[in-house]
């Protein structure tokens, strides 16, 4: 393990601080003469969020990073994750309310990702939290109004939901 892998360390380095979790690298864009910062939380070995970084004052060089600006990266690194987590979250875990019969229905549908074999359930529970069906489901079904409706419809039948 290099003193780079060495999360525990404090660094500050014009090009280079560690800290509260997160490690700043200034580096240069590849994709013109300017300069980026490439914010990695602790433990990653991608950055979380990559940004514009500025130029020092020779016009050549970038800015060293300071205390202040550090700050403001984690601040806004943190903020990046939280919301692609967030994202991520509402995607996988959808649920939707329903009108059925007498009452209400949820019907909610989780998704299991999984490079090779993702896998998706669907559930209808009532008002009670009573289960009234579940199906296993492809990972890209559309959970919506209408296919939580029409899967009421077919009295939550597994066979109702089964890709054609």
């Amino acid at each position: 393990m290099t003193e780079i892998e060495d999360h525990g360390e404090k660094i500050q380095e014009p090009r280079l601080w560690r800290a509260n979790g997160w490690t700043a690298r200034v580096v240069k864009n590849e994709d013109d003469d300017g300069w980026a910062v490439a914010m990695t939380p602790d433990g990653r070995t991608e950055p979380a969020l990559v940004g514009p970084w500025t130029m020092g004052r020779d016009k050549k060089n970038p800015k060293p990073l300071d205390s202040s600006a550090f700050n403001t990266l984690v601040k806004t690194a943190s903020e990046f994750v939280r919301r692609s987590e967030q994202q991520l979250q509402a995607a996988l875990h959808q649920s939707i309310a329903i009108a059925h019969g007498a009452g209400r229905v949820t019907i909610s549908l989780d998704i299991e990702p999984d490079d090779e074999h993702p896998t998706a359930l669907l559930r209808a529970v009532d008002a009670a939290g009573e289960l009234l069906g579940q199906a296993r489901v492809a990972p890209s079904f559309r959970l919506s109004r209408a296919s939580a409706s029409a899967w009421a419809d077919a009295g939550f039948s597994a066979e109702a939901v089964r890709p054609a």
